[in-house]
Formats: C-alpha cells, structure tokens, sequence
C-alpha cells in the first residue's frame, strides 16, 4: 500500500488596472498581440521597475482572510531562467521575505503566498514550423500560493482550489477563469510505501543494494520521491492527473524500481502525464535580491486592521449562515455560495419576499431561483449584471406564487417578459390580463373541447388509467396558456367523465 502525499502550487492573475512594475494596461481580454507593452515589461536595459501597490494590496487581503501571518518587511528577488516568453531572462518574484506565511484553508496548511510577475505567452504554428511572443500578459500581476504537503487524494486538491477560486473572487482580486489562463494549478506529488518500521530498516540495511537505493528508501520513507505536474487548467484535470500519477508511480513502486524526481505535464488526449524535464532546485534558479526595487515595510504602508475590518463575508462563513438562516441543504448552499453575486441577489430577494409576507417559505423561493430564473437566464444568456428582473420583483412574483395566484406555466411565461421589461409581475398581469380562470363554465368549455378532440385519452381514463387524466389536464392547460389552475381542471375533467 502507497501513502500520496499532495501539495499545491496555485497561480492566479490579479486585477489590477496596470502591471506589476509598469503602467501598461492589464487587460486579459485584450486579442491584438503586443499591444499593452513598454521598455519596462520588455526588460529593455535602463529601465526601472515600480511595485504595483494595488497589487500587493490584494495578496494582503487574501492572507488577512486566511489568518495568515502578514511579513513585516518583505521583499523581492530575481529568478533567473531562460525562456522565449520571458524578456528579461529572469523573473521578478518573492523567495526569502514572501508578503504572506501561514495560514489554513480547508484544513490544509498553507506554506506561503507570494507576488511576482507573469510571463509572455507563446503562441506555436501548427505545422510545428515556428513559433510567436505575445508580451502583453507579460509583467501581469500574479500571485502564489503555496501549500504545505497535507493533501491526500485528488479529490481534496479539487476542493482546496475551488475555495481558492471562490475566495479570490468573492475579494474581487481576481477572477480566477481557469479556461482564461487567469489560474493554474500546479501539483507536487509523491507516493510512500506505508510498512512498518523493522521491515523498512530490513531494506535500508541489505546487502544486496547500491548506496543511491539506500538514500532513496531514506527518502521515501519519509515522503517518497517528488515529481511536480504543471499548468493544471481545470479542475477536472487536476483530479485526473493526480488519479494518473498515483497509479503510474505505484505501478512503478511495485516493481522495485525508483520513481524519477522530474517535471511533468498533462496530455489531455491520451489522459495521462507526460514527462517534460528534470525537476528544478531553488540553486538552479540562482535567487539574489532585485536590486532596483526596495525592500517592503507593511504596517507603514498599509492599514492592516482596517483591511481586515473591510473583508467581506467568506463563501465558508456565508454557507454556515444560509444553512443556519434558511434551513438549506448542503447542495443548494453550495449553489447560492459558488457566485457572490448570485447569493448577494438571492439575500434582496429573500428581504423582499419577507416584507410581502413575514411567514414565507423560503424553500419556493430557492426553487424559483435555482430552476426558473437560473435556467431562462441560461436559456437567453442573459448574465445576472445584465439581468433586468429585479430582486424586488422576483420576490412579488414568488410571492403571488406562493398565494396560489398563478400556474407554473404563468410564472414561466411571466418571467420571460419581466427579462425583456424588466416590469413587476403585477405591472405585467394587470397589463396584459394574464391570471387564473376561476370561471367554471369558462373552463367547462375548454373541458368539453378536450374531450370531444381526444377520445382515445377519454376511453383509457374510463378503463383505469390515471395518466391518461394527466394528459387531458395538461391540454387543457395548453389552450388556456396556463391560466386554468389543475386543481379545479382534474375536479371539473372528473366530474364531465363521471
């Protein structure tokens, strides 16, 4: 048997107008190549850097949310390394005097949180011929975070960098869009066996074995050999490369063999980890002090008590509350708390509908919310910024709802003009004259037309077949667009058919 022991490297993309040491414009969305640049993010010589104060603010607020230990003085370094997409031929980070130690999230400690800057991106041919820089990501603001070797599975990682994820953007620091490139996920992995002491001293101490396969076990022993997968850019990803590498080295554990200390990365098509170069020590990138940029004094720069004083309520604190407040399950929480917009328009709503009715039940809210007008939002793309249905009148129409005003069909239907109006349901049926018939005969003729129009239906619901009823309410529904209540339709179809 293997014990995996997991750590995260997670990489995010703040938001910030400007770089990280220049004024060009950080844009993501920008699609012309080589358009936010200057001598400075191109590493020009003579140039000066200047730390982005926006910048280190936000790394700031992400440690004051995790309780982590906030550095009195911190600095940065150089990271030197040779690559197309990196101009200055290093890169300017954190290594000894990180922004942020400490801290925890999801019960798994976190090492450090640092700040440095993102390189170009290349972009490759597809006959393999050559190969472009794009250096308008490069000089990008972008943050670190590290976590202790705590992780024991693929499916802790997942959790760990979705609460990452939420965290950042429920601070607005980042927006995190793993598709986008604005997070990535970086996994440092390795197997030891789980044996017990005597039988491991048995084979440390053999004979038979070369001195580099007894400092191997050593190590092994302890945490097993490292091998780190990179530019992780889903979370599915991140689940199935950690399942691949956990099969791969315990395959290669099994047959006495030593897994190698090396850097891999992910093939999508083939499902499995690649191997791309041997892993890098902290020597081989030669760290020194940037010498253009002085070193950080915090407290005097910024108002560490007032920051804190300032966070907003965390998705783990705003599930407790909804679950403590309405009575939610857990799947449902998770689904207001996954978008802070989302939940923020759900807690008017829920204000809303109390004033209507100070006894409401706010399970037929939740249900309207996560069914009718999540699913017409994503039936019309409409995003909730631009979603014209106001908390305020969501609410009314739940509430009418709930007073048993209105069909299903109706809600639907009324929805789908309160997107295009932005109006308040009551607006709207007063208009348009939309409500129930509570005409009997008016119904009754609609009834007999039904029958009269499905004989088939009639003759299976006489022989015993409840389904059959089922339909004929359901047409009848249809040529009143909704506006015949069931209740009184299956009363009326079962006394005309009696």
């Amino acid at each position: 048997m293997y014990q995996p022991t997991i750590g995260l490297e997670i990489h995010a993309e703040l938001k910030t107008k400007t770089k990280m040491f220049c004024g060009c414009l950080n844009d993501p969305d920008e699609k012309h190549p080589n358009i936010n640049i200057c001598p400075i993010c191109l590493g020009h010589p003579g140039t000066l850097p200047t730390i982005n104060q926006e910048a280190v603010e936000a790394v700031l607020k992400l440690g004051l949310a995790l309780n982590s230990i906030i550095s009195k003085i911190s600095k940065f370094d150089r990271k030197s390394y040779f690559y197309p997409d990196l101009p200055k031929g290093y890169q300017i980070s954190q290594y000894e005097e990180p922004l942020v130690r400490g801290g925890k999230l999801k019960g798994i400690r976190i090492r450090r949180i640092h700040l440095e800057e993102d390189t170009g991106r290349l972009l490759h041919a597809d006959d393999g011929q050559f190969s472009l820089v794009d250096f308008n990501r490069a000089g990008v603001p972008l943050m670190e975070l590290v976590t202790e070797p705590d992780i024991k599975n693929s499916e802790e990682a997942v959790e760990f960098a979705k609460e990452f994820q939420q965290i950042c953007r429920y601070l607005k620091i980042s927006d995190a869009d793993m598709e986008k490139g604005e997070m990535r996920v970086e996994v440092n992995i390795s197997l030891r066996e789980i044996a017990d002491q005597r039988r491991l001293d048995t084979q440390i101490n053999a004979d038979n074995i070369r001195e580099n396969q007894r400092n191997h076990l050593r190590e092994s022993a302890f945490w097993g050999t490292k091998v780190e997968i990179k530019n992780l850019n889903s979370f599915k990803v991140v689940e199935e490369s950690i399942d691949y590498e956990i099969k791969r080295q315990s395959e290669i554990l099994e047959k006495g063999e030593m897994v190698k200390q090396e850097t891999r990365g992910w093939d999508d098509n083939k499902k499995k980890t690649v191997s791309q170069r041997s892993k890098e020590e902290a020597q081989d990138y030669r760290y020194f002090p940037e010498p253009d940029l002085p070193p950080l004094n915090i407290p005097a720069i910024f108002n560490l008590k007032k920051m804190k004083q300032e966070l907003p309520e965390l998705p783990e604190a705003k599930r407790r509350r909804f679950n403590k407040n309405y009575g939610f399950d857990k799947k449902s929480v998770e689904i207001l708390v996954e978008d802070k917009m989302l939940a923020d328009y759900f807690e008017e709503a829920t204000s809303e509908l109390k004033a209507f009715n100070p006894q409401t039940n706010y399970q037929l809210l939740l249900n309207y919310f996560t069914s009718d007008l999540r699913g017409l939002m994503k039936e019309k793309n409409i995003s909730l910024e631009s979603l014209k249905i106001k908390p305020e009148h969501f609410a009314h129409l739940v509430y009418l709802a709930e007073k048993g005003n209105l069909s299903s069909r109706l809600i639907k239907d009324l929805l789908a003009k309160m997107a295009e109006t932005g109006e308040d349901p009551e607006t709207l049926i007063k208009e348009q004259k939309i409500g129930l018939i509570n005409d009997d005969d008016q119904l009754l003729a609609v009834i007999k037309r039904i029958i009269q129009e499905n004989k088939k239906a009639v003759e299976d619901y006489k022989k015993g077949k409840e389904n059959a009823l089922q339909f004929l309410i359901g047409q009848a529904m249809e040529k009143t667009r909704g506006q015949g209540k069931p209740d009184k339709l299956k009363t009326l179809f079962k006394k005309e058919l009696s």
